[in-house]
């Protein structure tokens, strides 16, 4: 049986190393704070068992400040039903009127979403960036509040379709489930096209701002999924397995049930990985910590590209977004002791 994580590897890791990185611990409080508040709200409003109201963005990740807004949709899994609309509009003016601040303009979260779209549309035309991005997300950062079950059986459809569908897993001749891996790669790549894509759609509007965080959170997000790829290779609860298909499921399903930051802690306590995940985390403290400073957060958010490069604020983001590759570096292609850099070369690039 795939043991249970510890309450949180980030504590584990930070005593390993002997530091705290308090704009993380302070993140977290705040997210779950605003959890509990929302879920108080939001409870009494779901059909059923046929619905979940899902969080994704920083609430998901454990990472909210000062500035983060609410990214959510009502996710569906049952028989269609017109109260359904009701109750997104329900829940999106009781966020309003919690005075938390609504998801982005592209309108990628908010209202509904159904679990028939995720499970059946993977590749293909119909596959939108939409479809791909919450899938993605569903996995690798989102939350339910209140009532869970049609999320955890989303997500349990979903990863039955991305592992029964790559064959080998029984004939023991697959170790990284690829299928996955694949559209984990093709999300990280369409978010860095997009970003490109608003930058000139949006006449650079917001451009510093949203450039570390590409740089930084979105990125953390990919990196998470590629190691929760990369972690099932030679691990005992999967190799030893007589149903090794059904035992990588259960593996999968523990780690995305942690956020980003917690994953990423707790495969690196596994797998030896511990310098270059502390330089990881102390980049993403600096981070977190601009972002909940309001006054670097406004300037970044109305700073112009052509000003950016003598600006001091920006100088700054930019250096913590260098040291946090440079720590992704030491994961996936340093000498580190782990197997990660020969999956990296195997199965990363190409």
């Amino acid at each position: 049986m795939e043991p249970n994580p510890p309450a949180s590897p980030i504590w584990e890791l930070a005593a390993r190393a002997e530091e705290r990185w308090p704009a993380i611990d302070s993140a977290r409080e705040h997210a779950d704070r605003t959890k509990q508040q929302l879920t108080e709200l939001v409870s009494d409003l779901l059909p059923a068992e046929d619905a979940s109201v899902v969080v994704f963005g920083s609430l998901a990740r454990g990472e909210v400040t000062s500035g983060s807004d609410t990214d959510w949709t009502l996710l569906v899994d049952g028989q269609a039903s017109s109260t359904h609309l009701d109750v997104a509009h329900r829940v999106e003016a009781m966020l309003a009127d919690a005075d938390q601040k609504g998801p982005g303009r592209e309108a990628t979260f908010g209202g509904l979403a159904f679990s028939h779209e995720l499970l059946h549309r993977i590749g293909g035309g119909d596959d939108t960036n939409r479809n791909l991005t919450q899938r993605i997300l569903l996995l690798l950062e989102s939350a339910a509040l209140g009532p869970a079950e049609a999320h955890e059986r989303v997500i349990r459809g979903i990863l039955n379709r991305y592992i029964n569908e790559d064959a080998g897993w029984n004939e023991r001749t697959v170790t990284v489930p690829r299928f996955l891996l694949n559209d984990v790669a093709r999300y990280w790549r369409t978010v860095a096209v997009d970003f490109a894509y608003k930058r000139r759609d949006r006449a650079e509007e917001g451009w510093a701002l949203r450039t570390i965080k590409l740089r930084m959170s979105r990125k953390l997000t990919y990196a998470s999924g590629l190691l929760a790829c990369f972690s099932c290779d030679e691990e005992p609860s999967i190799t030893e397995a007589d149903d090794r298909s059904k035992a990588v499921i259960e593996h999968l399903l523990t780690l995305v049930a942690l956020t980003p930051l917690e994953r990423i802690a707790h495969i690196a306590l596994r797998k030896s990985l511990t310098e270059p995940a502390v330089m990881l985390f102390r980049s993403y403290d600096a981070f977190l910590r601009l972002l909940d400073d309001t006054e670097a957060r406004e300037h970044l958010q109305e700073l112009a590209r052509s000003e950016a490069r003598d600006d001091a604020t920006f100088v700054r983001a930019r250096q913590i977004g260098h040291d946090f590759q440079a720590a992704l570096d030491g994961i996936f292609f340093g000498e580190n002791g782990s197997h990660i850099p020969q999956l990296t070369t195997k199965y990363g690039v190409f």
